[in-house]
């Protein structure tokens, strides 16, 4: 069971108990307008762009608020330059982090990172130190309340997914070509099955076990820290935290 699926799901609960909506669609917001202006305003002729509405959309963004974005990424609302930067480091127990931002000052955003980690025991690494052990995909979480395996991994495989598996209370379907994950998670829904996300991280194979509840502690720390930061748009990593250590440290 990937790390990723755990803190997808803890995530997923955390938002719903926070309800940190407005951050979150800031953020996407954020995304649409710099696709928008690398590749035009067009989702039907804009992979990038396309890819950031069904996210927003997935994330139940309105409409106007998507188009908004859009007109300012191409010049109609004043949008501000953002730079796109991967910071890469370390979370305590040799955890690797991946940290995609996209930022009007460089300077500001870097030092926010670095505080954030070296406070809970992590550092910075040199770029390519860990980002060659991530790979994009695409990750769906179903509701597992009542579903039945089989059928589920039916419905995903002829939608064009390439795995389905258990993690806990949900059913995580992993797409291989991330730019299909949003036409997938519409055949499952459509198929029946209630979606409580869906994205494109990046994702590790090469998984660092944690038994340790206080480095759990503060991985789970340093990761909501710099998600917090308005800055940051996502952050992968590496950890498999065993259940019951995850829970101690969640708790």
């Amino acid at each position: 069971m990937s790390g990723h699926s755990k803190w997808a799901t803890i995530k997923h609960k955390k938002g719903a108990a926070d309800a940190k909506r407005g951050k979150l669609f800031a953020k996407l917001a954020r995304q649409i307008e710099v696709a928008a202006r690398g590749g035009g305003g067009d989702p039907d002729m804009n992979p990038s762009l396309r890819t950031a509405v069904q996210k927003a959309k997935a994330a139940q963004m309105t409409n106007d608020a998507i188009d908004r974005a859009i007109k300012r990424g191409t010049g109609e609302g004043g949008a501000d330059a953002y730079e796109d930067i991967t910071y890469e480091g370390y979370a305590p127990g040799g955890v690797a982090l991946l940290i995609d931002v996209l930022t009007d000052n460089r300077n500001r955003t870097s030092a926010d990172i670095r505080s954030a980690l070296t406070k809970m025991g992590g550092t910075m690494a040199e770029p390519g130190a860990v980002g060659w052990q991530f790979s994009r995909k695409g990750i769906i979480l179903v509701e597992g309340k009542g579903v039945d395996e089989d059928e589920l991994m039916m419905a995903a495989l002829e939608a064009g997914a390439d795995d389905v598996e258990n993690v806990g209370d949900a059913w995580q379907v992993t797409v291989g070509n991330p730019s299909d994950t949003y036409d997938i998670k519409d055949a499952i829904e459509g198929a029946g099955y209630t979606i409580m996300s869906a994205d494109t991280p990046m994702v590790s194979d090469n998984l660092v076990p944690v038994t340790s509840v206080e480095d759990a502690k503060k991985i789970l720390r340093i990761m909501e820290a710099i998600e917090d930061n308005d800055d940051v748009q996502d952050v992968y990593s590496n950890f498999d935290i065993a259940d019951d250590v995850m829970e101690a440290a969640a708790g």
